[in-house]
């Protein structure tokens, strides 16, 4: 948090791509550098497939970013016959992330079927276009004094798709300044938004906020298990009618490091890893439960002889 209140001239990050390094404090260190253009060094093991993968290593060559990789054994001092002892007792995963520095999936992903890649590559990413304004819209929202994330999605009825082209995650607002804003954004693009999905079940108040502000397609999301809300979202990625604008690069980011937390033997759990923290995954599961089961209204195709 000090950081914003500081210039800098360049920035040396060490082990930024843990878990607690997240996208937010990655972009506070380059909104510090922008006066004198600064430079950074980061220096990590890669420890997930958020926003390092995405934002330094996908982009290595591009945009002033140069990747350098190498594996422990390149340090003189890492005797040879550990590395190959390590290589014979981890996991593959940990080997390939804590000793050659190569991406890989750790454990424990809760969504392990993201693939950040574009759709014509099989992946879940699409370039940002124009979207029609008859495509209905779904919002779903994670409200919160420090942090309220809404993710949109607009439906594609002809190919039964969803695609989540807007996100924000803001605060120092009132539950009524949100909802305004929200309605109006809506507004002033022409779209159609069907149903605000907020919050969990216990947060009715923030619901009667919303409506009391002029809001009224206002929704609770219809199961408040939050396994079957992960589950609603990974049918839609199994199913690849989710597909992400490749700008929204807050749910791309916790996407990539959204896991449950390993025990001492490196088992997975059932708890989430840093529960509180998600937001923005908060909000996409909230919209995802809320459109899962419901009716699509598919444009009927007439046939003819000789035409379609």
């Amino acid at each position: 948090g000090g950081l914003e209140s500081s210039t800098g001239k360049a920035a040396a990050l060490d082990e930024a791509g843990q878990d607690e390094f997240t996208l937010d404090a990655y972009e506070a260190v380059r909104r510090r550098l922008t006066l004198h253009r600064g430079r950074i060094l980061i220096t990590t093991t890669p420890y997930n497939l958020g926003w390092l993968k995405q934002q330094i290593i996908d982009q290595d060559g591009r945009n002033g970013i140069e990747v350098i990789n190498f594996p422990s054994i390149e340090n003189p001092a890492f005797p040879p016959d550990e590395f190959e002892l390590l290589r014979a007792i981890l996991p593959t995963w940990k080997f390939d992330m804590f000793h050659r520095g190569l991406l890989s999936r750790p454990p424990g992903m809760i969504y392990s079927d993201f693939i950040d890649t574009y759709r014509e590559d099989g992946g879940h990413l699409v370039r940002p276009f124009p979207l029609p304004s008859e495509f209905p819209r779904y919002v779903g929202v994670d409200p919160g004094a420090v942090n309220c994330a809404k993710v949109w999605l607009a439906h594609d009825t002809r190919e039964n798709v969803y695609y989540l082209y807007r996100e924000s995650l803001d605060g120092g607002k009132s539950t009524s300044e949100h909802a305004r804003g929200a309605a109006a954004l809506a507004k002033s693009n022409n779209e159609r938004v069907i149903t605000y999905f907020v919050g969990q079940k216990s947060e009715v108040q923030q619901r009667l906020d919303w409506q009391a502000a002029g809001v009224k397609n206002v929704s609770e999301p219809p199961v408040h298990d939050v396994e079957s809300g992960l589950d609603s979202v990974v049918e839609l990625l199994k199913q690849h009618r989710l597909l992400i604008f490749d700008d929204c690069v807050g749910v791309r980011d916790e996407l990539g490091r959204y896991s449950r937390k390993l025990d001492n033997l490196g088992n997975v759990t059932d708890e989430i890893k840093y529960k509180s923290a998600w937001h923005r995954m908060d909000a996409t599961r909230y919209v995802c439960v809320g459109l899962k089961g419901k009716r699509v209204n598919m444009p009927r195709r007439i046939q003819h002889r000789g035409l379609d």
